[in-house]
């Protein structure tokens, strides 16, 4: 299909709470119009925690139940990340779920050392694309955005998303950022973020965006809670590529 829709859902998160969190997304997503891709913050049930060991969960446990049960009820995918405890590892992992029931998932690569994330969590090894409703779409997590060569479109992706508990005191960074992800790859781009104070009284103030191919800020949203809800239009996409042919001209290498 040529266009998806996308809801962007931009909150609060209730310090490692995850109980109140799921209860607050649910009623975000079902007063929200109908959609294709719901989006939602990294570490959406917790915060940006590094207490690993009491806020896991497990590929079958309650929030993905509730995604995989709440994907069905709006008829949409539904992503996010939250922490994950496989084989004595934990990881900060990206869920993916398909009204169908499918699941797929990310580990995020570039673990924050500066918040000693790499102590705590194990990193991602692979990325992964995603195909759905005839878009090619790549999920990453917050601090991979610094690294372009890992966001680079080799996988002729149509649609890059960073889920992310980005602060405000770098949200610059993360406004600029994106454009630079979306102008490099030729490709829209998602930030998804949170706002509020988290348990370790950092503040946030959101910026989440949907970004178009060429660089223009479709929407965005700063400090309060809410979606964002945009169509994105495949055609226009195949229009630009086609006629600004600027990843024929990539250096040829790989990570």
């Amino acid at each position: 299909m040529s266009i998806l829709n996308i809801s962007l859902v931009q909150s609060n998160l209730k310090w490692q709470d995850k109980s109140s969190n799921l209860a607050h997304f649910k009623q975000l997503i079902l007063n929200n119009k109908s959609s294709d891709v719901i989006i939602l913050p990294e570490m959406f049930t917790t915060g940006f925690t590094m207490d690993a060991q009491t806020h896991a969960e497990s590929m079958n446990g309650t929030t993905i139940e509730w995604m995989q049960e709440l994907s069905v009820k709006v008829n949409a995918a539904i992503t996010g990340s939250i922490i994950i405890k496989e084989s004595k590892q934990f990881f900060n992992r990206l869920i993916w779920v398909a009204p169908n029931g499918s699941i797929e998932y990310y580990d995020k690569r570039h673990l924050f050392s500066y918040a000693k994330e790499d102590h705590y969590f194990t990193a991602g090894k692979k990325r992964c694309i995603i195909e759905y409703k005839g878009w090619r779409i790549c999920p990453l997590i917050c601090y991979d955005l610094r690294f372009p060569v890992w966001s680079r479109n080799t996988a002729q992706y149509d649609f890059l998303i960073y889920v992310a508990n980005w602060p405000e005191k770098r949200s610059y960074a993360w406004r600029t950022l994106l454009k630079a992800r979306a102008i490099e790859n030729l490709a829209y781009c998602a930030g998804v973020n949170r706002v509020g104070y988290d348990g370790n009284d950092i503040a946030y103030d959101g910026c989440s965006s949907i970004i178009q191919f060429d660089g223009e800020v479709l929407q965005e949203k700063v400090e309060e809670e809410g979606i964002i809800n945009v169509e994105l239009d495949k055609s226009k996409l195949t229009a630009f590529r086609n006629r600004f042919q600027f990843l024929q001209d990539k250096d040829q290498f790989s990570i």
